[in-house]
């Protein structure tokens, strides 16, 4: 996404849309240092991007980001510094909380939606395994490049098959997380955040979301309950899953300037 993004002209679009980009991996995950002390959670990776912008010299700022990193984006919104322009995310992690009342506005396309949860939940074991014991798994798959690759099947297979993501790009992603040694670092974040016992939070800051068809679905009852200032809503269902920004990287970057576009 990073052409469409920096120089929009030389891909149909207009100069007064261009964006400095700045894109940080979160502490012990691909290109950045392995972590050596504990506790970085989502909120503290959240703050350290924040002093990483300050210190860029930005007085301004948005952020965008999916899994991970829309969980980062969604702890930034909560911080809301000053100069904080919003966050644009592929995916809010919303979830019912148990009021009747929240399922009787639901719409015929949400009910999909929690069936696709359901889905994930039939297989995310890793979720569970990494918050547990990441260091375990750690050690196999900074042993074996088979295993990285096997670990990292969601590459090809989430939704069920309708992954769009291609060979090259699969291979590439976990290159880099293999000569970063980075399968502890990213495994551990998952203890680390199940360990923080934080107390739900709602985020003020303006948020949008694109929600692509084979990607979780984020449900605007819930999504809305947890971030009341939710300006931009956009969905996608001709395709696209969790990993869009390798999948259909222009439609993202077209999302996120028309976000940050309205946001003027």
């Amino acid at each position: 996404m990073i052409g469409p993004l920096v120089d929009p002209v030389a891909h149909g679009g207009r100069a007064e849309d261009a964006f400095d980009v700045v894109i940080p991996d979160a502490p012990g995950f691909g290109f950045s240092a392995p972590v050596t002390d504990r506790g970085w959670t989502t909120a503290r990776v959240a703050r350290a991007y924040d002093t990483l912008m300050r210190r860029l010299g930005y007085a301004e700022y948005g952020i965008h980001g999916s899994d991970n990193g829309a969980m980062v984006a969604r702890e930034l919104g909560l911080l809301n510094p000053d100069g904080f322009l919003g966050l644009h995310v592929l995916q809010l992690f919303s979830f019912p909380s148990g009021d009747p009342s929240e399922f009787e506005r639901l719409e015929p396309q949400d009910y999909a939606g929690l069936e696709h949860m359901q889905w994930f939940q039939s297989v995310g074991g890793y979720n569970t395994m990494n918050a547990s014991r990441p260091q375990t798994v750690a050690a196999g798959l900074s042993d074996s490049p088979v295993g990285l690759l096997a670990y990292s099947e969601l590459f090809n297979s989430f939704g069920n098959g309708t992954s769009l993501v291609s060979l090259e790009q699969i291979l590439t992603e976990v290159t880099v997380n293999w000569f970063a040694n980075a399968a502890a670092g990213m495994s551990r974040a998952y203890l680390e955040n199940a360990r923080a016992e934080a107390e739900p939070q709602v985020n003020t800051a303006p948020t949008g979301v694109a929600v692509f068809k084979d990607d979780f679905q984020t449900i605007r009852v819930f999504a809305e309950r947890d971030n009341s200032n939710l300006v931009h809503w956009s969905r996608f269902d001709e395709g696209g899953g969790h990993f869009a920004a390798l999948e259909l990287p222009e439609v993202v970057a077209g999302d996120i300037r028309a976000f940050f576009a309205a946001l003027r």
